[in-house]
């Protein structure tokens, strides 16, 4: 019996929570795209915070939480590990390992916007 290891590429709190927010925004009708061939995550818009807060899909989730999403750092370790595939800035595709990845935060920091 094969043991899972929770966070077995090692990421660390800024790439998790942005890895997550992304594979929200991928399944999210407004804001992405699954490529149903592939399994492929597609960002066709990354969000950006206004005030405090930024809408994840149909979360609302605290500016910090979010940063990820400007740091081309976050992107070339996700890149490097396979979950991502290169074009950040320009388009963001995750790999079917990136959407499938469990980041063990799906619901940490998650609460339904109120507008």
């Amino acid at each position: 019996m094969a043991i899972v290891r929770k966070n077995p590429l090692k990421l660390n709190k800024l790439q998790l929570r942005t890895l997550v927010l992304a594979q929200i925004v991928a399944r999210d009708e407004n804001s992405g795209q699954i490529d149903a061939a592939t399994g492929e995550g597609t960002l066709l818009r990354v969000p950006h915070a206004h005030g405090d807060h930024v809408h994840v899909g149909q979360f609302t989730v605290a500016a910090r939480d979010a940063s990820g999403f400007d740091n081309p750092a976050v992107w070339v370790v996700l890149t490097r590990k396979g979950l991502v595939k290169e074009g950040y800035p320009g388009s963001i595709v995750l790999t079917k390992d990136g959407m499938e990845y469990d980041t063990g935060l799906g619901d940490h920091f998650l609460e339904e916007s109120d507008h």
